[in-house]
């Protein structure tokens, strides 16, 4: 006969029971005793601020272990809109996108999230998250009750927090706190209507037991109009002011709960023709003692800065726009290195909590592959028919980027001179509406460059009937401010002397399309070009390619790319689109090369648009690959730098 096996009760009760006797997880905010409660038990929050947008996918487990050996128990991050919904409708959360990953290799090295979803989120990110497309309705009211523009908000939010739901903490997941909108507080909208419906949207799907907060800078202005009844307010504020004094403005909003610096400054952001910026060491973890010994809970931002890759960087307003480096002079470099600054704070952490045994995963190594002979592949005048995908379009007056359904990169604008300019004529923008720079030639020959906010008019000469060529190059939308809704190209008319120029012929450039199918490298080699005029060019492709020797174990390694004499322009490597290089206006020198992007199997493409003057006439020109970053370099449009309060300028 068949034996029934034994079980006693408490076993038997616990297998059909399951879990149902275990704590279930929970997170909340303790008004009585001014703390979060995590599984009931009294939790702060040490964090640090790591974008997976800026930092290669392949990375992401090395940059979150440092940050758990620095002794960290939380990271915070953003999830940009414009990311992940390039075009209505269509989302990719794929490959480098994959947040959904990232979060589970966060959760699964024991860190917990802090989550900041959008729809804005400003972090010197292309129009601070909001998809450019929003535009396409000239007059949209952004981050208000516009209705067209919360539909898109809805349509989003509807997309990321349900996927985000798994992972809430009471669910079993890392996210212990999420954030509804950004500093808000700091816009000029002043739409509680419009902060109460995004609080209803997040509630409805992520539920009542999600602690949903808001960030403002840590004066009381700003909490006004930027915290609302049920969104637990939190403020923001940077080394070296007064601790107390900024707690006390989130008392204001805030009168108990636990103290929250949701972005304490660890270095701040560069602009192209600023210094890069530093922040001391001693003055960070003074301030962060400080911030501890209250008992308060903190996110160092940024503990890792990351790249810009692409076209991704935002710019402040008046136009700045920033460099590729994300660098920030945070505890851990652009290229995930350690860094004095990142062990000091770990002595400061090591005061309050226990810090993890042993040690940080090392820095990366670094390899000077050397230099790279580069050839003129093609002008972008000559190639124009191949990377307008498109086609030209044909109006009266010129269009915007987002006119022509295009977000980043370039446009080239071509008309023709209605009259014989024999005596310099200036060509103008009266209205500044070069957004942002355009490359102007006359006849396939380069006469100046007009620069929104800079460079308003370049004088021209020319028969009646020459070609007009005006590429203009969106570097960035700004991503702080009332003017985030930032038009890109020819936004308003230009004028020849006193007459309004029509008769455009416009083509929307797929570069990276184009750069991606190897289309300039099949093409046959350019005619010889006589010596430019100083000190212009025309913008054109270079192109060059290298070979890693396959019988070191060790590469490839990680790199940096460099510009000995050439002036600006944008460089990608084995058809990724590493970023913008202008080491004349600075302060970046160097771009980060990721080893990921290398191959030791097949020639490394590289392929240059130079847009202002490459070092090729004289005789052979090169690209280098070093070991060593420089941030810091030369800067001709310089000035002092300064640390700003969050809320002055970003």
């Amino acid at each position: 006969m068949t034996l029934t096996p034994f079980f006693p009760v408490g076993a038997l009760l616990f297998s059909l029971l399951g879990n149902s006797f275990a704590a279930p997880h929970s997170f909340s905010v303790d008004y009585k005793n001014d703390c979060f409660l995590k599984d009931g038990k009294e939790f702060r929050y040490i964090s640090g601020s790591i974008h997976y947008n800026r930092i290669p996918r392949v990375y992401w487990k090395d940059r979150l272990l440092k940050m758990y050996m620095a002794g960290l128990n939380a990271i915070q991050t953003y999830i940009p809109w414009n990311y992940h919904e390039l075009s209505p409708n269509r989302f990719d959360f794929s490959g480098e996108k994959d947040v959904e990953h990232f979060l589970q290799l966060a959760q699964d090295i024991g860190l917990l999230v802090i989550l900041r979803p959008g729809p804005y989120i400003c972090g010197e990110w292309d129009m601070g998250g909001l998809p450019a497309w929003l535009l396409t309705k000239k007059d949209i009211v952004l981050r208000s009750s516009d209705p067209d523009y919360m539909k898109a908000v809805d349509r989003w939010m509807g997309k990321v927090l349900p996927m985000m739901k798994p992972f809430l903490y009471q669910n079993g997941g890392p996210i212990i706190t999420i954030q509804v909108e950004n500093e808000y507080g700091s816009y000029f909208a002043c739409d509680y209507d419009y902060l109460r419906s995004l609080a209803k949207l997040f509630r409805s799907h992520l539920g009542d037991q999600a602690v949903l907060f808001t960030t403002d800078g840590a004066g009381v202005g700003y909490l006004k109009c930027g915290s609302i009844q049920g969104l637990y307010a939190t403020v923001d504020f940077g080394p070296g002011g007064n601790t107390s004094a900024a707690f006390e403005a989130q008392r204001s909003a805030e009168p108990h709960g636990p103290l929250v610096n949701s972005e304490f400054y660890t270095g701040w952001l560069d602009n192209w023709g600023n210094p890069h910026s530093v922040v001391s060491t001693a003055i960070v973890t003074k301030s962060l003692n400080e911030i501890l010994a209250l008992r308060a809970n903190v996110n160092m931002y940024m503990f890792i800065g990351g790249t810009n890759f692409g076209y991704w960087n935002g710019a402040n307003n008046p136009f700045s726009p920033q460099p590729t480096s994300y660098d920030y002079d945070a505890p851990l470099t652009e290229a995930g290195d350690l860094t004095d600054k990142y062990f000091a704070i770990r002595e400061v952490i090591k005061m309050y909590r226990k810090v993890p045994e042993g040690l940080a995963p090392p820095s990366t190594p670094k390899y000077a592959y050397g230099a790279l002979q580069m050839k003129k592949l093609q002008t972008v005048t000559d190639s124009v028919e191949e990377l307008s995908f498109s086609g030209p379009v044909k109006s009266m007056y010129p269009l915007t980027f987002i006119e022509l359904k295009q977000a980043f990169g370039f446009v080239l604008y071509r008309t023709k001179l209605p009259v014989d300019c024999s005596s310099p004529t200036p060509l103008s923008s009266p209205l500044n509406g070069v957004h942002d720079r355009g490359y102007v030639s006359v006849n396939g020959v380069a006469v100046g460059i007009l620069e929104r906010n800079k460079a308003l008019t370049v004088n021209i000469t020319g028969k009646s009937g020459s070609q007009v060529d005006i590429l203009v190059e969106n570097m960035g939308r700004i991503n702080y401010g009332r003017d985030i809704n930032d038009f890109k190209g020819l936004v308003s008319n230009l004028t020849l002397g006193k007459d309004v120029l029509t008769d455009w012929t416009i083509y929307s450039l797929s570069i990276d399309e184009a750069v991606s199918q190897g289309l300039f490298w099949e093409t046959k080699p350019p005619a010889m070009d006589p010596p430019p005029p100083a000190p212009w060019s025309m913008p054109a492709f270079y192109g060059g390619s290298f070979l890693i020797p396959d019988g070191i174990p060790d590469l490839p390694q990680d790199t940096y790319i460099q510009f000995p004499g050439w002036r600006k322009g944008q460089v990608w490597i084995n058809g990724f689109n590493l970023g913008r290089y202008w080491p004349i206006r600075g302060p970046q020198v160097t771009l980060f090369v990721p080893a990921s992007l290398l191959s030791t199997s097949l020639p490394n493409n590289v392929t240059v648009l130079e847009l202002e003057g490459a070092p090729c006439f004289a005789g052979p020109c090169f690209i280098e690959f070093t070991d060593t970053p420089v941030l810091n370099g030369t800067v001709h449009h310089g000035h002092k730098t300064q640390l700003f309060i969050k809320g002055d300028i970003k």
